[in-house]
């Protein structure tokens, strides 16, 4: 796009009551944003969905006074428009009806052909939901997603720590413009998420800060993604309203399970009870439902010759040598290992191309 182009659009997106949604409308129908300034406001008017409540201040020079000062804040601040009809615009997102019209990124966000999913939860996140947050995310490493997730307090900040950790892209998504950050806190990461990724918003430098624009970036969370996961939740909370617009996406949801008693897991068992998420025990799901595969040559020929295995692999290796397809749980118990140790062993496998998942936690010698 060139610069008119961006300009008519930040002008559409100034616009009250046009939204995303009407917008689209405008545009399929006159062509482009300029177009939809330069055609009579009774044609407009008739458009499925629009009426002329929608556009009562659409010829007002404000629209375009705003836009030119806000494309002088992109310009001077090296932020790239990722325009919804473009080729740099995220795939995953062209098909949410409510997805922005124009997003405004910074940093190096690489989203094509990419295995992309979001991680959501609490913000008062648990010791134990860290640990969970930090090993999915380490074990899910050798199939190379990127993680998105919304750089807020608790679950948010943990998911991008672990994606950077383990060299992995990942995307930060602001509920505000690119001239702020917020939680203030949060600042010192900002430079490592640039250079592992970066960040997205469809709000301007001009935005007034509320606790709504919460909401309206869940939506951008959930559309960027093939799968979204959440760690912890209370009864009611952001993740929530997230899963619900993955689940209108058609996106895979996961949830992780914990105790009745626990309130930060009465969320995400709702999600599982109500069968709006599946069930999160170990990252082999995720895997296994989104159909991702190991980018690694699988040898199958003499295999016990050429890998080197450790000795609790080795363990694993021979039971199985011996008893064909198996559950992880069944493995885990005839070898005397733990489960979270035993799943943990077999993806190592799964990576040197001696064993591989089944339908159901089943795994087999190749």
């Amino acid at each position: 796009m060139n610069e008119d182009d961006i300009l008519y659009v930040l002008a559409l997106q100034h616009v009250a009551n046009v939204g995303d949604v009407g917008a689209k409308k405008l545009i399929a129908h006159c062509g482009s944003a300029q177009a939809v300034f330069n055609e009579k406001k009774h044609v407009l008017a008739k458009i499925d969905g629009i009426g002329k409540v929608r556009l009562n201040d659409l010829g007002l020079a404000i629209h375009l006074k705003a836009a030119e000062e806000e494309l002088r804040f992109i310009k001077n601040n090296h932020i790239e428009c990722l325009y919804f009809e473009a080729d740099n615009y995220p795939e995953k997102l062209k098909h949410c009806i409510d997805g922005p019209i124009l997003l405004f990124q910074s940093g190096n966000v690489q989203l094509e052909s990419q295995r992309i999913i979001s991680i959501v939860g609490t913000r008062k996140i648990t010791t134990s939901g860290i640990a969970f947050c930090e090993k999915l995310v380490e074990e899910l490493s050798p199939f190379n997603p990127v993680i998105v997730s919304g750089f807020a307090y608790g679950t948010d900040i943990t998911a991008h720590k672990a994606a950077i950790k383990n060299k992995l892209q990942t995307v930060g998504c602001l509920a505000h413009g690119l001239n702020q950050i917020y939680p203030k806190a949060h600042k010192k990461y900002v430079h490592e998420v640039d250079n592992h990724g970066g960040f997205l918003t469809d709000f301007w430098s001009t935005a007034v800060f509320d606790r709504n624009n919460f909401l309206k970036r869940n939506r951008i969370i959930a559309g960027l993604s093939s799968a979204t996961i959440v760690i912890e939740s209370a009864a009611r909370g952001g993740s929530l309203v997230t899963a619900d617009i993955a689940n209108s996406y058609n996106r895979d949801v996961f949830a992780v399970p914990g105790r009745p008693t626990d309130s930060l897991s009465i969320g995400c068992n709702n999600l599982i009870k109500q069968q709006k998420a599946q069930l999160l025990s170990t990252p082999f799901d995720v895997a296994y439902m989104l159909n991702w595969e190991l980018e690694t040559e699988q040898k199958s020929i003499q295999k016990q010759l050429f890998v080197e295995l450790d000795t609790q692999e080795q363990i694993i290796f021979n039971f199985l040598k011996t008893s064909d397809k198996q559950l992880l749980d069944t493995i885990a118990i005839n070898c005397n290992l733990p489960i979270f140790k035993t799943a943990s062993l077999l993806l190592n496998m799964e990576l040197k191309g001696v064993v591989r998942p089944l339908p159901g936690k089943v795994f087999e010698l190749i």
